[in-house]
């Protein structure tokens, strides 16, 4: 009986066992297994070969991944979990390596190649003391222990910020975009980043809370990167509806209808029996006067400005242009959520209630041709909780560039101002939390002292890869920082890329909010822990016997993963 049961036996890495010189099947045919020392190392060596991936693009000047799929489709980016989610990933540790990525990338945004080249850093100093035949749970206790006392410790060094440090604000967005292809932009993107989370910026008990959800990105292809602009209130990628609808109205009352403008069909077994062309007249009559009353209820509300989130009948939309009013159908619901928070309209289910209580106001409402396309822009509105930002570049691939850096720059604002500190760039958190954790790590006698030593060494990490990627000598320049970090005066000091000097990463604008670091350390640390952990490796095969599941490693250290 091939029952999937683990026993014990003199072979298991094949799911065999030897009893009484007979060979005893344990596992399905074609089940793979990895134990012991082989799986540890398989498993560090697929992760770190992901953070080696994305390593290269950390930084201001750190280098773009081409990415091509099946089907010839290419994006270009520098972005961590962008590379990560295109990548098809097999191999189930570099799978959690993906994981940390998208969590950073969820979480706050940004800090997302830092998580996984700390991550990456961490299962090498591992598999170094690994070798030397320290058990795996003196690391990882290590390490936890390491991970709690970097937590502390930025928060202790972490200065305080709020929404009106708007110099601050835009040098955290600045960092975002530097090292992408929106860089050269950077000054206005980051102006137009802050400006668009203070619209949208909310604060309740006396803390700031940012609803990234609440700024849409709308992306057009053409003109310059320079050109991206913020809409204060809502951008519709829909036109308008009918030729002669007006196509631009000032001082708009805007009503959001969720019910179709046209007649309800029948039931599926319903019937409607005509006999004259009589009553067929009648019968249409009915219909016009049911779709007329439609209109002429939105007309009554005041409304001169229709968002329907169903479709709008061709009579109904006949009538509308008669009365002058703009109407768009169809519209998405997200964007109809979007246009009630920046008009301050309500969503109507039943066209019967209407009425001029549930108008939003706009100062505009106008339909341009963007790029070939035509939109519906919504301007102008008085205190709007919802803004769009257009953003335009040369070509998709820019636009798609620019958006992931907008996209990284508004989150790291709404992170700082979440939490309400920040942390010197460049290198400088890192430098000093690995400072604080070799002090730490003098007060353990034990084997833990190793892994804690092992923590601290990964931390260095980050600026190292800041250091390679820009062409400078990162012995030199870790060197160098440690010796201005040995006066706690100068913990600020980091690596400015640009000029290859170790100055103070504040006074050079170069600031991160603390969230991200405190995200990127403790997602790292875990799952290096996790797959510190993992001892054996089993793919089962098929029920039917032959080899089937997800594929394996590369047993015994023969060969390098495949991801």
């Amino acid at each position: 009986m091939r029952d999937n049961i683990l026993g014990q036996g003199k072979n298991m890495t094949n799911g065999t066992g030897q009893f009484g010189g007979q060979p005893i099947l344990i596992l399905p045919e074609g089940t793979l297994r990895s134990k012991g020392k082989d799986a540890q190392s398989n498993n560090i060596a697929a992760a770190r070969m992901v953070a080696d991936t994305v390593r290269t693009t950390l930084g201001p000047k750190g280098m773009d991944k081409m990415l091509v799929d099946s089907i010839g489709d290419v994006v270009i980016t520098n972005d961590g979990a962008t590379i990560l989610d295109e990548m098809q990933i097999e191999h189930p540790a570099a799978k959690m390596m993906v994981e940390i990525a998208k969590t950073q990338d969820e979480e706050v945004g940004d800090g997302t190649t830092t998580a996984v080249v700390l991550a990456g850093e961490l299962l090498k100093k591992a598999g170094e003391l690994l070798e030397q035949d320290i058990h795996p749970t003196v690391i990882t206790k290590g390490f936890r222990l390491a991970k709690f006392k970097a937590l502390d410790f930025l928060n202790e060094i972490a200065l305080e910020i709020n929404e009106k440090d708007t110099k601050t604000l835009e040098q955290i967005a600045s960092t975002a975009i530097t090292g992408k292809s929106a860089e050269k932009a950077s000054k206005e993107l980051s102006s137009l980043a802050v400006q668009a989370v203070k619209k949208v910026l909310e604060t309740k008990e006396g803390k700031a809370r940012v609803d990234t959800g609440n700024i849409k990105m709308e992306k057009k292809a053409g003109a310059s990167m320079n050109d991206t602009k913020l809409i204060e209130g809502i951008v519709i990628d829909k036109e308008v509806v009918h030729s002669g609808m007006p196509k631009r109205i000032e001082n708009a009352k805007i009503a959001l209808i969720d019910s179709a403008l046209e007649v309800k069909e029948l039931e599926s077994d319903a019937k409607i029996s005509i006999n004259s062309p009589e009553k067929m007249q009648a019968f249409l009559d009915e219909e016009e006067k049911m779709i007329r009353g439609m209109v002429k209820k939105i007309s009554d509300s005041g409304a001169n400005v229709v968002f329907c989130q169903k479709g709008i009948d061709d009579t109904a939309q006949h009538y509308m242009s008669k009365m002058d009013i703009l109407a768009a159908r169809r519209v998405k619901k997200s964007d109809m959520e979007a246009l009630m928070k920046a008009t301050g309209a309500k969503i109507v289910s039943n066209l019967k209630e209407l009425s001029k209580d549930d108008l939003g106001n706009a100062g505009l409402v106008e339909e341009r041709k963007i790029s070939g396309d035509e939109m519906i822009f919504v301007e102008e509105c008085d205190e709007p909780k919802a803004v769009t930002i257009l953003i335009r570049g040369g070509t998709e691939h820019v636009v798609d560039e620019v958006g992931r850096a907008m996209e990284d720059a508004i989150k790291g604002i709404a992170s700082a101002l979440e939490l309400g500190k920040i942390v010197p760039g460049g290198g400088a958190s890192e430098i000093s939390v690995a400072k604080e954790i070799r002090k730490y790590a003098g007060s353990f006698k034990g084997r833990e002292q190793l892994a804690v030593n092992a923590f601290a060494d990964s931390m260095e990490v980050i600026p190292r890869s800041l250091a390679e990627n820009s062409g400078l000598d990162p012995i030199d320049k870790i060197a160098n920082m440690r010796s201005q970090h040995d006066n706690e005066k100068n913990r600020n000091f980091g690596l400015d890329v640009f000029t290859g000097n170790i100055d103070d990463m504040v006074k050079a604008g170069v600031v991160e909010p603390l969230k991200i670091k405190l995200q990127a350390i403790q997602s790292a640390a875990e799952a290096a822990e996790m797959i510190l952990r993992i001892d054996d490796m089993i793919s089962a095969g098929s029920k039917e016997g032959g080899a089937g599941g997800p594929p394996m490693p590369p047993g015994g250290g023969a060969g390098m993963p495949e991801y």
